[in-house]
């Protein structure tokens, strides 16, 4: 029998897929990424397997939040010595390191478990409009925030 049984390689098979995170609402936008890097939008999803696709994100620094958040958000972490917990805004977060807003919401809608921190290192995250080498790699694109075969 030559026959393969269940999913085969060519099933798990990762696209690329690029975000224009422009004007977008960062909430929103965090949980069709999610959605992606777990795989839930193929057929053949498992949450036990690691079935997702990679995401680019381009425009960090465009992204919008909506109500007060711009000034009510704070990103917190702790150095674990005694009195290390820092606190940074998320006005001055966005003109540091806009990447990490996203990444921080995206992590939070992503399932707390082991294949977390995998899913996402195929999340790729740049400011503006250039994405370098990873420009090759797109297969497809969203242009209202749905995911489209």
């Amino acid at each position: 029998m030559s026959q393969a049984v269940g999913n085969t390689a060519l099933a798990y098979a990762r696209v690329w897929h690029h975000v224009d995170a422009n004007e977008r609402i960062l909430g929103k936008l965090a949980e069709r990424i999610a959605i992606v890097l777990m795989g839930k939008h193929k057929p053949i999803f498992d949450p036990g397997v690691d079935c997702g696709d990679y995401v680019v994100v381009t425009n960090a620094r465009k992204i919008k939040v909506t109500g007060r958040k711009a000034e009510q958000l704070v990103y917190r972490k702790h150095t674990m010595f005694p009195g290390g917990l820092k606190e940074i805004p998320y006005s001055s977060m966005m003109q540091k390191k806009p990447d990490e807003i996203i990444r921080h919401a995206v992590s939070g809608m992503l399932p707390k478990n082991k294949l977390r921190d995998r899913r996402l290192e195929r999340l790729r995250i740049f400011e503006g409009e250039d994405m370098g080498v990873f420009e090759k790699n797109i297969m497809r694109r969203w242009e209202d925030g749905t995911i489209r075969f």
